[in-house]
């Protein structure tokens, strides 16, 4: 049982202005989006601020996204990618949050761009960041938002797509894929996964 019914959400990505704008990090983009929630729900979004946890792996912002919600503790992992199971552990520890209470955003090459899927478990489809998160925590039982950034054009290399910048036309369109899987996140953690799949398995 969770302290509080806090819920661990953390955000897959690379740290460092090279690596912002990647395919790779979306959930970055997601967590900040978040972020800006929390903000808002405690009194306007200059109160949002990341602070670095005294683990000292990662940013994080704590809070309520409504009065009487649950708690979220929001991660930014500093370590890159398949590096990211160690903070994620080391954030689950220190909050006692159990796998079924932790929620991995990442990309997913096998859902086309602007189309998300929900689930809890499976397996990593390749994903070093699930994989070093699943290493590390000894499951794979946590839930998994997972963003759609869809296969790469023609021959080119899945790394370099994956670590490359959305085009021009996703740009404009990805504000909105982030807020909603923003509001998957949310709907996860106050009315459970069948509702949400239902919501948001297009």
């Amino acid at each position: 049982m969770t302290e509080d019914g806090v819920w661990l959400v953390v955000g897959l990505g690379n740290p460092g202005p090279t690596y912002a704008g990647h395919r790779h990090n979306i959930g970055y983009l997601v967590v900040d989006e978040l972020a800006k929630r929390l903000g808002v729900s405690r009194g306007g979004a200059a109160s949002v601020h990341w602070r670095s946890h005294k683990t000292g792996r990662a940013d994080v912002i704590e809070g309520r996204l409504m009065p009487g919600g649950p708690r979220l503790v929001l991660a930014r992992p500093r370590s890159y990618m398949n590096e990211i199971g160690g903070p994620t552990k080391a954030l689950a520890t220190f909050y006692k949050v159990p796998a079924d209470h932790i929620i991995a955003i990442h990309d997913e090459l096998d859902i086309p761009f602007d189309t998300m899927r929900v689930k809890l478990g499976g397996g990593d489809n390749g994903h070093n960041g699930l994989k070093s998160i699943r290493g590390s925590l000894g499951t794979g039982d946590f839930y998994r938002v997972r963003v759609g950034i869809g296969r790469p054009p023609g021959r080119q290399d899945v790394s370099d797509f994956v670590l490359s910048n959305y085009s021009g036309a996703e740009r404009k369109v990805l504000p909105f894929q982030v807020d909603t899987a923003a509001d998957a996140v949310e709907s996860l953690v106050t009315d459970g996964l069948e509702k949400t799949q239902q919501r948001f398995n297009s």
